[in-house]
């Protein structure tokens, strides 16, 4: 049963503007500990496609907030929702903390999709409500 439905579109441009004010202060309270690793990675390689990996994560999060329903109000912390990739390629959310906990006792699980394309980020993200399975 589908629980919430988010989406959101992010500038990738006001996510570069972001960086150049904040240096990496603004990505260390967005992205969770994996999501820096791959963003260093990221931007290390090609400038570009770090902050394109920062948008889409952004967008993520903002969806998956939407998603359940709390916008950014405790226990929804940008650290505590990673938008990580299974070794498919397909991303996939992990959760930490009270967020986990909150989510686990609603018995939610997610699917989300990511999308970047000139200055434009996009995720949507469905939560659904899922039943253990019969014993």
């Amino acid at each position: 049963m589908i629980y919430g439905i988010g989406t959101d579109v992010c500038s990738i441009a006001r996510m570069r503007a972001a960086v150049e004010r904040h240096g990496d202060r603004f990505a260390q309270r967005v992205l969770g500990e994996s999501e820096l690793r791959e963003y260093a990675r990221r931007l290390a390689k090609v400038e570009q496609r770090g902050i394109n990996y920062l948008a889409t994560r952004f967008a993520a999060k903002e969806a998956f907030s939407k998603s359940i329903g709390l916008g950014l109000h405790h226990p929804m912390r940008w650290s505590d929702c990673e938008i990580l990739k299974l070794p498919s390629g397909q991303p996939t959310i992990k959760l930490h903390g009270a967020l986990k906990a909150w989510c686990a006792a609603r018995s939610l699980r997610f699917l989300v999709s990511v999308s970047d394309e000139a200055d434009t980020a996009l995720a949507m993200v469905v939560a659904e409500v899922f039943a253990a399975p019969a014993s």
